[in-house]
């Protein structure tokens, strides 16, 4: 197979492993010995690259505003904004691409137009670039802070106090590449939250990010014991999030404000609680 195919030893023998490789209507081992007159039959599967944007019209994106600039969507839980290794499923990128969005050209190939980003299981309002002029003036909008990015989370038990700020670094977990956790050694990351409503089990909290670390508020309200509902990858009760009906952590993007690039005026653009988190809050309402 290495002499026909000029392919590598190694990969040879990864295709007769996976089952792509017969000899006369038959599977092979890697060191069999072809025998005159046999047939040997070869498929060479494509490699997809894993950051290669995929167009695809996704269920469940709303378009919230559309201009010259930027358009603003409703992101949906399950659909990740951008593709990255380790993910095969919905992209907001695909799905504007699919739909015949004009999407900026600044940033990596599969992150073109993107200033910023929803978790996969987060759900909410999101801001893309479709010019230059755009993506330059929001990207540096969002590092020097000044773009109001407003979440409600439910969180297990009642923070104590109900509003405050937590500051504290975020790095990734020393034990588990797919987390994060509080570590002295971490980048800056700063948590502002209000209690909104205080129930039996849980409290629905309003929260400001004023930085942008991945799994910032999933982070935070752990570290301070208080997990956001049905957050299984950073200690939520699997007891309550199953009561409750949650598959995902509790934990929407309500509120996006930022001067807007082209008109220079002060917008703001919103999100309305997802079925699944809406009714959650309302079982959690309900308990006495």
């Amino acid at each position: 197979m290495a002499r026909m195919f000029g392919l590598s030893r190694t990969r040879a023998a990864e295709l007769i492993a996976e089952g792509h490789v017969q000899v006369d209507g038959s599977g092979v081992g890697k060191s069999d010995r072809v025998l005159p007159g046999a047939v040997v039959d070869v498929t060479i599967p494509t490699l997809v690259d894993p950051l290669v944007v995929v167009p695809e019209i996704v269920e469940g994106i709303k378009i919230i505003h559309d201009d010259d600039s930027i358009v603003v969507i409703d992101k949906p839980v399950g659909v990740a904004v951008h593709p990255s290794p380790g993910w095969s499923g919905p992209t907001v990128v695909g799905h504007l691409v699919g739909a015949g969005f004009r999407i900026a050209t600044s940033g990596a190939s599969e992150r073109q137009g993107i200033v910023q980003r929803l978790d996969v299981g987060t759900s909410g309002v999101m801001v893309i670039c479709k010019s230059e002029r755009a993506y330059s003036l929001l990207k540096n909008a969002f590092r020097h802070r000044t773009v109001d990015k407003t979440y409600h989370a439910l969180v297990q038990g009642h923070p104590d106090p109900h509003e405050g700020t937590v500051d504290a670094p975020i790095g990734r977990h020393p034990k588990y590449d797919y987390k994060f956790a509080v570590m002295a050694d971490g980048r800056a990351s700063v948590t502002h939250y209000e209690t909104l409503e205080a129930h039996r089990f849980a409290s629905l909290l309003e929260v400001r990010l004023e930085t942008g670390r991945t799994h910032q508020i999933r982070v935070h309200m752990a570290a301070l014991k208080h997990p956001c509902v049905g957050d299984l990858t950073y200690g939520a009760d699997p007891t309550l999030a199953k009561r409750v009906g949650l598959e995902r952590q509790w934990l929407h993007a309500v509120r996006l404000g930022f001067e807007h690039p082209e008109t220079g005026e002060q917008v703001e653009y919103s999100s309305t609680y997802p079925d699944d988190l809406a009714a959650a809050l309302e079982v959690v309402r309900e308990s006495h």
